[in-house]
């Protein structure tokens, strides 16, 4: 039976494809991504669900070299902090290209802002939902800018304290990630870390349970 409020076939074909070949990138060519594009992608992002409609997205776009230097320098040292944290794969870790700051097109900071306090619904007992719902925005902005071809990294390798105060932020407001976003000369085949022989994905099946919580989880 078919459900009459089921996209076309290749609409939904075109909807998974996105999520299937959606890439954390980190290699980008350097030309510019056009404003329309980038609108559209950022858009993407505002259409995402959230909580209590509280949409916490903030997003900063950087467009000062020197302060996207000075971000770059504050991901490298969290960069060799995590390659000592990793112990005896340290060196494959700093074998890995973690993230493309100096070399993307667009540089912008998903932040949650300050007196999310006040926004009570959904939030009672899981005040973590404020960042469940930018991590929708986000992942609307990946599969936007994919479907635009353009390449997008999240990088996570930073002190937020440090990258706030550098981005003049209020207290109580939280940067997030640090998104990349550029024209590749290619996409992934698979993610970079299953290429990089880093980790592998692990099958659905194994993160699948019914009714209660599989002790092999």
């Amino acid at each position: 039976m078919t459900n009459k409020h089921s996209y076309t076939a290749e609409e939904k074909a075109a909807v998974y494809k996105a999520m299937a070949e959606r890439r954390d990138m980190r290699h980008f060519n350097g030309n510019p991504v056009e404003p329309a594009v980038f609108g559209r992608i950022l858009k993407a992002a505002h259409m995402a669900p959230s909580v209590g409609l509280m949409q916490p997205w903030r997003f900063i776009r950087i467009v000062n070299q020197d302060l996207r230097t000075k971000i770059s320098r504050i991901v490298d040292k969290e960069r060799l902090e995590t390659a000592k944290a990793l112990n005896d794969k340290k060196d494959d870790f700093l074998k890995l290209k973690v993230e493309g700051i100096l070399q993307c097109s667009e540089l912008v900071i998903a932040a949650l802002p300050d007196k999310r306090e006040k926004h009570i619904f959904g939030r009672r007992t899981l005040p973590q939902m404020d960042m469940a719902s930018l991590s929708c925005a986000i992942q609307n902005m990946w599969l936007a800018a994919r479907v635009e071809g353009i390449g997008m990294g999240w990088v996570s390798l930073f002190d937020p304290e440090t990258l706030a105060s550098l981005l003049k932020m209020p207290k109580g407001s939280l940067p997030i990630a640090i998104l990349c976003l550029g024209e590749v000369d290619a996409f992934y085949d698979k993610p970079m870390l299953v290429q990089e022989k880093w980790a592998e994905e692990r099958p659905l099946e194994e993160l699948i349970s019914t009714d209660f919580w599989d002790e092999g989880f």
